[in-house]
């Protein structure tokens, strides 16, 4: 029996005939690949009884591998005598004459695709081919047509299924090995820990349903093998074909890969991949994308197949080092390299926008598929503020105003759309004097009407080539990103603009992302969304995009209460006593540490508190050796600071941390590396425009716009800070909390049940 490979056309033709260089230049968003409206607009030249978005599909049997290769062609024209041409179209900003007959191989092969299919459902001898290649601003056109015979037609589609088998043969033996060794995979720990299997058994059913689990487990719990084992059990099922771990911080993602190590040396056979940053990928010293530059780039597509078969033939779980080692064999770029194996892999550790940001998200994955994956939020209460930032975009006047000088003399287009913009933004200001900042909720159109025609000038002149600048393409990608945003505006949104003398910033301000969370989330067969402090789970539920049908599930902490001394000192650490509370939170955290030898760590709201506090700290000169964060530390010396905490700590160290940092979530400090964290505050963010235009919003809409915008994301950050000690049974050690609020009804209600048993320093 022959094995069954389901492939579509574009894939096919594409992984065939990619050739090149990788070029960091301008890619129009109305690339040769795409261009919806130019289509449509082709489209309905067509006669009465011409076809357009037709399916087709045909099977190929080649080497023991039965290929079911579909796809839509653009359009199907019936001519007078009797003759059929598929028409393939693709749009372009690029100058016409620029395009050959020749020029695009991958076209002719994908229309070639399509000829075969319909001559071989409707017993054709021959059929025309025709490519139709529209500029996307002048709509001028230009076609190639050429025929073929049927047996052309099919000797092209068997060899390019030829040259695709050995990849095509390679997945499907790993499919066949990846599903026998899920069935035979045990847990990967001797035991669970406490609540461990039900949220386990809560995640494989939420995939099992089709449905979206809000979980709220605390730290301890194991949440990530928790989430991730029923993961895998579900894909041997048959109920998922891949699925996607996101997270926002490198160390949860590397949790992740120590996860399905576990599961590997379990006996899981599994391809996971996970993407880095392309700046942190790149194996240069500068991120600079040109083949005369980058060795890597150069000929990346000529080579990039190769390195494909070689990597998931001989590696499963595909971390950076990894990537970068079978890059460094073939000469590929790590970055791109590794977008290609998330389409190829079984699980994908990434960053949170490759799912929900409209920017930046996987579009090679299509509907089809998403519906056969499943996303698993890591850290889920990080992607409100998130989400926000996604869906948000921005403008600056003075980028237009340098364009203005720049192309003056050189380009009329671009210099007439630029100055158009910078003096709309100039005499916006004018309007908004004397204020500094105005919040309106309508979108501002004529703005999007000059960013519009901005891009028409500079899609033209970024796609001849004629022009390298780089302020003229950062301009192109910020205004096609306010652009995208504008199409999505509606009354969860706002305009802020605010000026600076002569700049002018105009934001379009995302204030409730939950219908656009829900609306990317939706398109996956499945979604689990879950943290350590998904609290109050139904502020998250909500503003995640939850709906009341969708599973929630909660445990208690797996450890008992006795690990933890929690002590609250009143003491008000509000903005207008700040000046009064530096003194005696030095000396609260001198007479708690007194005597305790070990290591331990106090969270603040802002780097300028903790320096001054820690100021005063080291001026009592008590003998406790202290480490001081930095704002912007590299990586090393993130490192050396987590470092300092050793576990065989003879005197006491403490370290003095921003809550909302670096060292505030994610971190893993077992044992005796960690003895107790004290948190000053209660977290909430600083005061400002934005802030309040979200606590306006939700106010107006019945909700506790104060609670919504401060208290709950501020609570976030204390929860965090203070889930750094107790990480496994062993683990005992101190919590103080610094702040007089947490003895009111409304901060206390949010303290998690084990901290709830607290004692109250003397006031």
């Amino acid at each position: 029996m022959s094995e069954a490979v389901k492939i579509s056309v574009r894939s096919l033709v594409e992984y065939v005939y990619r050739s090149g260089s990788i070029t960091s230049g301008f890619m129009t968003s109305a690339s040769l690949t795409e261009g919806t409206k130019a289509h449509q607009k082709i489209q309905k030249t067509y006669g009465e009884n011409d076809e357009r978005e037709v399916y087709l599909k045909c099977e190929v049997e080649l080497e023991g591998m039965t290929f079911l290769i579909d796809g839509r062609a653009d359009g199907l024209l019936y001519n007078d005598d009797g003759k059929v041409t598929v028409d393939e179209i693709k749009s372009t900003a690029r100058d016409l004459a620029d395009v050959e007959e020749d020029s695009h191989p991958v076209h002719w092969a994908q229309a070639k695709c399509y000829a075969y299919m319909y001559s071989l459902d409707h017993g054709l001898c021959d059929m025309n081919v025709q490519l139709t290649y529209v500029h996307v601003h002048t709509e001028e056109k230009k076609r190639f047509v050429r025929e073929f015979s049927f047996k052309e037609l099919e000797g092209f589609v068997f060899e390019v299924a030829e040259a695709f088998v050995p990849y095509a043969r390679m997945l499907a033996d790993h499919e066949k090995q990846r599903n026998e060794s899920i069935r035979e995979l045990p847990f990967p720990y001797e035991k669970y820990r406490e609540g461990q299997r039900k949220l386990a058994g809560a995640v494989y059913k939420s995939i099992a349903d089709s449905r979206t689990l809000f979980a709220n487990a605390p730290t301890g719990t194991g949440k990530t093998i928790s989430v991730t084992f029923p993961a895998v059990k579900a894909i041997g099922e048959g109920h998922l074909q891949r699925f996607f771990y996101l997270t926002a911080k490198t160390i949860t993602r590397t949790a992740a890969e120590e996860a399905f190590r576990h599961m590997q040396s379990g006996g899981l056979h599994m391809h996971t991949v996970t993407i880095t940053a392309k700046d942190k990928a790149c194996l240069k010293e500068e991120t600079i994308c040109q083949s005369d530059y980058c060795e890597f780039a150069d000929g990346h597509y000529d080579r990039i197949n190769g390195a494909m078969l070689d990597i998931l033939s001989n590696e499963t779980v595909m971390t950076r080092d990894v990537i970068q080692e079978y890059s460094r064999k073939h000469r590929v770029c790590p970055f791109e390299f590794s977008i290609d194996l998330a389409y190829a892999s079984d699980a994908v550790i990434c960053d949170y926008n490759y799912v929900f940001d409209p920017k930046v998200s996987l579009k090679r994955l299509f509907e089809e598929q998403k519906k056969k994956a499943a996303i698993l939020v890591d850290e889920a209460h990080n992607l409100v503020d998130r989400a926000r930032s996604m869906f948000s975009a921005e403008i600056e006047k003075k980028v237009f105003l340098q364009l203005k000088r720049e192309f003056k003399g050189r380009d009329a287009g671009v210099r007439y759309s630029a100055s158009a913009l910078n003096d709309h933004l100039l005499n916006a200001r004018k309007k908004m004097e004397p204020e500094r900042e105005s919040v309106d909720a309508a979108l501002p159109e004529e703005l999007v009407d000059l960013l519009e025609e901005f891009c028409v000038q500079a899609e033209r002149v970024l796609a001849s080539g004629s022009e390298d600048s780089e302020l003229l393409l950062e301009a192109y990608f910020a205004a096609m990103s306010f652009i995208r945003i504008a199409d999505l505006y509606d009354e969860r949104f706002v305009t802020f603009m605010e000026h600076d003398r002569s700049e002018v910033r105009v934001k379009l301000f995302c204030l409730d992302p939950s219908q656009l969370v829900s609306e990317a989330g939706r398109r996956y067969r499945s979604r689990v969304y879950f943290s350590a402090t998904l609290s109050p789970l139904g502020y998250f539920r909500e503003m995640l995009g939850g709906v009341p049908e969708d599973y929630v599930f909660k445990i208690p902490s797996p450890f008992p209460k006795e690990n933890w001394d929690v002590y609250v000192q009143p003491l008000s650490t509000r903005y207008r006593d700040r000046e009064r509370s530096y003194e005696p939170i030095a000396r609260t955290l001198a007479e708690v540490l007194a005597g305790k030898p070990g290591n331990f760590l106090v969270f603040f709201p802002s780097y300028a508190y903790m320096n001054e506090v820690y100021e005063a700290f080291i001026a009592r000169d008590d003998g406790i050796e202290t480490v001081l964060q930095q704002p912007g530390m590299r990586e090393d010396e993130r490192e050396a600071f987590l470092a300092a905490f050793k576990a065989d700590q003879q005197g006491t160290f403490l370290g003095f941390a921003v809550m909302g940092g670096i060292f505030s979530e994610g971190v893993d400090l077992k044992g005796d590396r960690l003895n107790g964290v004290a948190v000053v505050g209660v977290g909430l963010p600083q005061l400002g425009l934005e802030r309040n235009i979200i606590k306006d919003y939700f106010n107006g809409s019945g909700r506790s716009g104060y609670d919504y915008s401060y208290v709950y994301p501020g609570m976030n950050k204390v929860l965090q800070a203070g889930g750094r000690l107790i990480r496994s049974e062993e683990d005992t050690g101190t919590i103080l909390l610094i702040d007089d609020r947490y003895l009111t009804p409304k901060y206390r209600a949010l303290l998690p049940e084990e901290w709830q048993d607290f004692t109250v320093l003397n006031r």
